[in-house]
């Protein structure tokens, strides 16, 4: 049995217990997927499984009981398929490897499905998160239905396993936390060697491109360990930063502008998140460091809020009051058009300027499992009316923030060509992203081997 076993036994543990009687868990791993012809994309396993398991093979499902009982189902060992796609860990070694109870082939699933869940009084599953998932139970139980005349009993509950599972894993324990810190390195250095790759490229004359400073990026991820990139890493040149899910494309990267990147390296199934905005020459032109450091100041205000006992909304209402003040300052907003901070604030007018939230849960998910909605307050509901869409939205109470739990802070500016903003902001788009644990006493950055300040950034370029 290896080390790596302790963690996922204990989350099992956890999770049985709260099961309740007579109940049954079933959760599947993610099915492989064909890219094209006799090929498929890279395999990524399903963050629940592999939360619960340590398991990484395609085509595996899990079975708990609410007595604590584990029953894995994998590929058998096939000598042949294992030529083409690597060796197996089969049914007969994924007891001791995985600390399971017992384990079958996935071939017996049909057949021993329906008698795992005779008897039993409710069936948990992931709902919503596997095509046709909920065809198969059926099918099980009605083959348990069929046995009813022999004393059979049938679940008479479903219920959706998401519920408990992503509060386990909106708490981080100290082995992901261990990882997500090593995933944070990793994609520091990456940004670290795009950076100055950047600045090097161009003194030297190069027809530089935005995939081109990607191939630095994920040749940095994999030379410290990383499987994935943890999602499509966006390099945007110019404009095209303001278009926030922008991929890296062929756009010229050109002497004077800014670049955008936004990339993370995937690291033992938990993601990196990071984004940083540079001079592609590496010296900042007095607007874009205008603009920056106001992204800057917003993002320091975001993390003094990021502490226990705040609420998830506080970090990205600390960043909208300060990108507010920013924008009538720079007169990128016209006061006497929009008024006064807290006229700008309540009316959203800022937000042409920056449309998306501060921040997200950060996990094996880049976008991690966990309700922003504080549990012990779901009840208490409120009601506003939008200010640009008119429509009426329901509030409730936000998150309050733990020790474990794990976001980015990312506040950001996106400024396209628009009548009455100065052109010399045009076509600037600036966002500042890290990663944050929340501790007893604050948070820890966690990404910030790659620099935020201006003149820090500037340093590292010119050490290119």
């Amino acid at each position: 049995m290896t080390d790596l076993d302790t963690p996922y036994r204990r989350r099992r543990a956890a999770l049985a217990a709260q099961l309740g009687d007579g109940g049954i868990a079933l959760i599947p791993t993610a099915p492989e997927r064909a890219r094209n012809r006799d090929s498929d994309f890279p395999y990524r396993h399903d963050s629940y499984f592999y939360y619960l398991t340590g398991f990484t093979e395609p085509n595996a499902w899990l079975v708990l009981t609410a007595d604590g009982r584990s029953t894995l189902f994998c590929q058998p060992k096939d000598k042949e398929r294992e030529i083409w796609d690597g060796i197996r860990l089969g049914p007969q070694a994924a007891p001791e490897a995985l600390g399971v109870d017992e384990a079958h082939t996935v071939d017996e699933l049909a057949e021993r499905l329906p008698r795992l869940l005779e008897n039993t009084a409710t069936v948990w599953f992931p709902f919503a998160t596997h095509a046709g998932l909920e065809t198969r139970i059926d099918g099980w139980l009605q083959k348990v239905r069929a046995r009813v005349r022999y004393g059979a009993l049938v679940p008479s509950q479903q219920r959706d396993l998401c519920a408990l599972l992503d509060e386990m894993r909106l708490i981080k324990d100290t082995h992901e936390l261990a990882i997500l810190r090593r995933a944070g390195q990793i994609s520091a250095w990456a940004h670290v060697r795009a950076m100055q790759a950047s600045a090097r490229l161009l003194r030297e004359g190069v027809d530089l491109r935005e995939y081109h400073l990607e191939a630095e990026l994920l040749h940095e991820f994999r030379r410290h360990g990383s499987q994935f990139p943890a999602y499509g890493s966006i390099v945007a040149a110019g404009g095209n930063a303001c278009v926030l899910h922008y991929r890296a494309d062929t756009a010229a990267i050109r002497d004077g502008e800014l670049v955008l990147i936004d990339a993370g390296a995937e690291l033992d199934g938990y993601a990196g998140d990071i984004t940083r905005t540079f001079p592609a020459n590496g010296r900042f032109t007095g607007p874009q460091r205008a603009l920056y450091d106001l992204v800057l100041a917003s993002q320091y205000a975001a993390v003094a809020a990021t502490r226990p006992g705040a609420r998830f909304n506080d970090p990205h209402d600390a960043t909208v009051r300060v990108l507010a003040q920013g924008l009538l300052d720079l007169k990128i907003l016209d006061a006497g058009k929009v008024g006064s901070v807290e006229d700008v604030i309540e009316q959203r007018a800022y937000f042409p300027f920056y449309m998306h939230r501060t921040g997200h849960w950060l996990g094996m998910d880049v976008h991690d499992c966990g309700s922003y909605v504080e549990p012990t307050e779901i009840g208490q509901v409120t009601e506003r009316r939008d200010p640009l869409s008119g429509e009426t939205i329901k509030n409730r109470p936000s998150r309050i923030l733990q020790p474990g739990m794990v976001l980015t802070i990312e506040p950001g500016l996106y400024i396209r060509p628009t009548d009455g903003v100065p052109e010399a902001y045009w076509n600037l788009g600036i966002r500042i992203e890290d990663d944050a644990i929340v501790t007893a006493s604050g948070n820890e950055l966690i990404t910030r081997d790659v620099p935020v300040a201006p003149g820090e950034i500037e340093a590292l370029m010119r050490a290119a």
